[in-house]
């Protein structure tokens, strides 16, 4: 395949119920599973009212529709569609929702830039793969609501506890959670929500137990060191950790690349120093745990992450022979 398309290599698909027996007794907060920023902008309906996460400017603006076009290049950060993400290794998903004001009924969209697709028609692909790969474990992190009020969540919790049922994990020890753990339970699916509600269903893990600390940043030894600084500060129980391996385009990088879009330039760009980062890290109590990146089909991204978990093994090796 070409090097454009690896991430959506299948070989990946099965990645977890592949892992090394002894790592079945990991906690899940210590091996190194990739994830991808801004998931379900790659299905994004042009035709759309601008969504909510636009600064006030850049909807003035959307009612240009050249604009609308520009916005879209932006907002495609993952190219692939969700079944060809978790078939590329990928585990965990940032999930940003809205309603569409205006609209009737409670219908909840995935956005980034404008609205995508319904959230129920991403929660049933993802649904499917599971069911069809019944080791795979996957993190939903629903982190951004817009437009929302408490009868839409009620809605959207109700969606999440249909579309998986008995495959929720409910919330647990952190430590607890291992592979075995969730496989013994037939559980599949760990969904944080940070939104209060959470409180209220025993399958909403709360957002404080998936830190993902945000460089904001477009240069790339910025956001390296960052990464290096936040994960010595990561807390070495109880929560999982997210390391954001991603530039933010500054609103005049999008002016001044307005045409070229985003991936010929932030990422292309500065993907090899971010690789090479991730090729150095090692997962475990103190080190990486959740990686995402932009472009995940760009590079072999998903499974560099994954094999980092090797190094585990070899730490049991050497303290088995000292």
């Amino acid at each position: 395949p070409s090097p454009t398309r690896s991430s959506s290599d299948p070989s990946n698909a099965d990645w977890m119920g592949s892992l090394p027996a002894a790592l079945r007794s990991y906690p899940l907060s210590n091996l190194a599973i990739p994830g991808s920023h801004d998931s379900f902008s790659y299905w994004v309906d042009e035709k759309s009212p601008v969504a909510p996460d636009q600064a006030t400017a850049v909807k003035r603006l959307a009612k240009i529709s050249l604009v609308k076009k520009i916005m879209k290049k932006w907002s495609v950060t993952q190219n692939l569609t969700f079944k060809e993400q978790l078939e590329g290794g990928i585990r965990y998903f940032d999930l940003r929702v809205s309603s569409k004001p205006g609209e009737i009924g409670q219908e909840i969209y995935f956005i980034h830039g404008l609205f995508g697709i319904k959230v129920w028609d991403g929660l049933m692909e993802i649904n499917t793969f599971l069911g069809q790969h019944p080791k795979e474990v996957i993190f939903l992190d629903f982190n951004h609501f817009y437009a929302m009020d408490n009868s839409h969540h009620f809605y959207l919790i109700n969606r999440i506890r249909s579309a998986f049922g008995s495959k929720l994990c409910s919330i647990a020890c952190v430590e607890h959670v291992t592979l075995q753990y969730m496989w013994e339970k037939k559980h599949q699916v760990l969904i944080f929500y940070h939104y209060p509600l959470y409180r209220e269903y025993p399958f909403l893990w709360p957002g404080s137990k998936m830190p993902a600390p945000w460089a904001n940043t477009t240069n790339v030894r910025k956001l390296l060191q960052f990464l290096e600084t936040t994960l010595e500060e990561r807390s070495r129980y109880g929560t999982f950790h997210v390391s954001q391996a991603i530039l933010t385009p500054r609103v005049k990088t999008i002016a001044w690349h307005l045409i070229r879009g985003l991936k010929n330039t932030l990422v292309h760009r500065n993907l090899p120093m971010i690789l090479n980062w991730v090729k150095t890290q090692k997962p475990g109590v103190m080190g990486v745990n959740i990686i995402t990146s932009d472009f995940v089909e760009l590079v072999d991204f998903a499974a560099t992450v994954i094999a980092l978990n090797d190094l585990l093994l070899e730490e049991d090796e050497s303290a088995t022979k000292s």
